[in-house]
């Protein structure tokens, strides 16, 4: 049996030797096993690729894959995936937060009839931010709403499932790529096991407010099409709310001939809530038909500069 790890680095040059540390001694207490960790540097601006370069000089078991931009987590973790050649295959992060000593509770269930295992965090115990940790609580909310995500199920950053899988997510071609979503629509059996998340060990998060904005996006318009169902729905309730009222007040000024029709201001905010609410609506639009334009102009989901340690004979760890 053999393990593939796929690690995306950014930012991560005082974290990633710790991360790689634990992996071998945590597989040390199963001999029987194989493995090969693939670290994605995502361009990232510090010197995590030299200390890469270096770790893999003695270790013939890392390989690295090098990106010509950055590209993203998703895709950076795509571009690994697509060079891993075990029979199960590990996410984790590059900060040391993912709970490595529990790694063989992790791949437990794909012992049993799982073909996707997620370590389960409980929002009150993240070790995040009361803003990452809300991030996670309304992302969780919109994946049931609109992917079909079971309510009881979370799904975090610390994943291990079989080759099949991974088969059929490399199966998606198209830019902008969303993990989550690609595992929830490849299978069904998927397994949640409890434990806690770790403190990160150095710097803090490097997905801002608007890249949080932007992965949410792309979760729900890359997978879903719901959001439009929605906004033809407002759409129409909106249409008939107007219908309706302009019935009431024909009927008013007949029954009531002398009546003055007052109300500017009531006027102006009507016309201003139905104005924004075509106006988001045609964002919602123009967002889908930017990533049929962008997916249709063969957009990658990532260019590699460069790997190591691909075609070199893998050594006993």
């Amino acid at each position: 049996m053999k393990l593939s790890f796929v690690i995306p680095c950014y930012r991560s040059e005082h974290t990633i030797l710790p991360v790689l540390e634990e992996i071998k001694d945590k597989m040390a207490e199963k001999p029987e096993y194989t493995y090969e960790i693939i670290t994605v540097n995502d361009q990232s601006p510090d010197q995590v690729l030299n200390v890469l370069h270096q770790y893999a000089a003695s270790h013939s078991y890392l390989k690295i894959v090098d990106l010509a931009r950055n590209f993203g987590q998703h895709a950076a973790m795509m571009a690994g995936l697509s060079l891993a050649c075990g029979e199960w295959i590990v996410f984790l992060d590059d900060d040391g937060q993912c709970p490595m000593d529990r790694l063989w509770d992790l791949l437990a269930p794909l012992m049993q009839d799982y073909d996707v295992s997620f370590a389960q965090y409980e929002f009150e115990k993240r070790k995040e931010s009361f803003f990452r940790v809300m991030g996670s609580r309304l992302t969780d909310a919109m994946m049931c709403s609109f992917l079909g995500k079971p309510k009881d199920l979370r799904m975090t950053n610390f994943i291990a499932f079989k080759a099949f899988i991974a088969k059929e997510i490399l199966r998606y071609q198209n830019p902008y790529p969303f993990i989550d979503g690609l595992l929830l629509r490849s299978t069904q059996k998927i397994a949640n096991v409890p434990m806690e998340d770790r403190t990160r060990l150095s710097g803090s998060s490097s997905y801002t407010f608007v890249k949080l904005l932007s992965l949410f996006s792309n979760a729900f318009t890359a997978f879903s099409i719901k959001p439009l169902r929605i906004a033809t729905f407002v759409g129409c309730f909106t249409s008939a709310v107007g219908f309706l009222r302009g019935v009431y007040i024909i009927l008013w000024k007949l029954l009531e001939p002398s009546a003055i029709l007052e109300g500017y201001s009531s006027l102006m905010a009507a016309i201003l809530f139905i104005g924004g609410m075509i106006m988001m609506m045609l964002g919602i639009c123009g967002e889908y038909i930017g990533r049929i334009y962008i997916s249709l102009n063969n957009s990658p989901q990532y260019v590699i500069r460069d790997t190591w340690n691909f075609d070199r004979k893998q050594e006993e760890p």
